[in-house]
């Protein structure tokens, strides 16, 4: 499988881990990174969103973890070839078992938003079999520094679910951006963050298309440092 070419890095792929796609290339531009020192990426795959981040923020380090270990093996590769080799690493780990003093400041994912189901493409990827909407956001709420952010991109029609249970872990929706493919759609994804303090929430909306294969203004804008080819959507 061909590798996905950023201006800084490669991204090589794989058929047995979930391949680059707009969600992640989403999370990795639209997430607040600005103040994280220490992040944790949840559900690395092929550690394209660790990758986008460390070269947003020269300053981080970052965990990134995953509980197949084909993607650990191609994340580490991936990491390892890239600039940023010497402060970001994969780990072989299932969150729900993840034990740590650290607390981090960034806390990441593009978690499973399937329900278990009979498709057997991407299932641990896209499924939350292995790790639910409660799982993620539990164990996120125990590792989430003071002034941290926990931040994700799911479907839209799950956010009401997503942010009660952050809620019940006293993590309270701070930044919510909607996500449209183009400009005439419904949206369908969200990016949101959470955080300790109960804050104004900031609400956005973000274009991907403004025509059929077209991109937006800023969409290109915001992958300008990464995106060597801006032509065509993913």
């Amino acid at each position: 499988m061909k590798p996905f070419r950023f201006k800084q890095f490669d991204v090589q792929q794989d058929s047995l881990v979930f391949r680059v796609g707009t969600d992640a290339v989403l999370l990795g531009i639209l997430s607040d990174v600005a103040n994280a020192e220490s992040i944790l990426e949840v559900g690395t795959g092929t550690g394209i969103i660790s990758l986008m981040l460390a070269q947003r923020n020269p300053d981080a380090r970052i965990l990134a973890i995953d509980i197949n270990s084909e993607a650990v093996s191609i994340s580490k590769n991936n990491f390892s070839n890239s600039p940023f080799f010497d402060r970001i690493q994969a780990n072989l780990q299932d969150f729900r078992n993840f034990v740590t003093k650290e607390k981090f400041d960034l806390i990441i994912s593009n978690p499973p938003y399937f329900e278990v189901n009979n498709s057997g493409k991407d299932v641990l990827a896209r499924q939350r079999l292995k790790l639910d909407f409660s799982d993620l956001i539990q164990k996120t709420s125990a590792l989430l520094s003071e002034t941290g952010l926990f931040s994700v991109i799911i479907p839209v029609d799950s956010e009401k679910q997503f942010t009660n249970i952050c809620l019940e872990n006293n993590l309270y929706l701070k930044r919510k951006v909607s996500i449209k493919g183009i400009e005439t759609a419904e949206p369908k994804r969200a990016v949101l963050e959470y955080s300790y303090h109960k804050p104004e929430i900031k609400e956005e909306n973000f274009i991907i298309e403004k025509a059929p294969r077209v991109y937006s203004d800023e969409y290109l804008e915001l992958t300008k440092d990464f995106h060597l080819f801006q032509k065509k959507p993913l």
